[in-house]
């Protein structure tokens, strides 16, 4: 199958998917902002792996379980939206890119402040 089609179909899928996981009433997947980060579809549509990240606090262990006991209603819904012969299974995994790119950020601004501190007193020194 060409690589345009499965594009094409990722990006329906994590439309469908971000806009559906919005409608869970489920207390253990409304534990964040959840975001669909990126889709994987293998070339047969069969598996689908979506790839979930969440900004706040979350019990991970809680959220899968959630995710994985709403798989059935998400399938069904990705089923009545798309036409495709077949409904992938859907295979979630946590992505934690952007808690990581955070963590890396709050560094990266503490050395800028060291930095500065320094460059400062190596203008007083320089001064006296």
């Amino acid at each position: 199958m060409s690589s345009n089609k499965i594009q094409r179909i990722n990006g329906d899928i994590s439309r469908v998917l971000s806009d559906r996981l919005r409608t869970i009433k489920d207390p253990r997947i409304q534990q964040g902002m959840l975001s669909v980060v990126a889709v994987d579809t293998t070339s047969d549509l069969r598996y689908c792996t979506v790839h979930i990240s969440v900004l706040g606090e979350c019990d991970e262990r809680r959220l899968m379980k959630g995710l994985k006991s709403a798989t059935g209603f998400l399938r069904r819904e990705l089923g009545s939206v798309l036409t495709i012969r077949h409904t992938p299974e859907l295979i979630f995994k946590l992505d934690k890119s952007m808690e990581h790119g955070a963590h890396v950020s709050k560094i990266l601004q503490g050395l800028e402040v060291t930095l500065e501190e320094t460059d400062h007193e190596q203008d007083l020194e320089t001064d006296e």
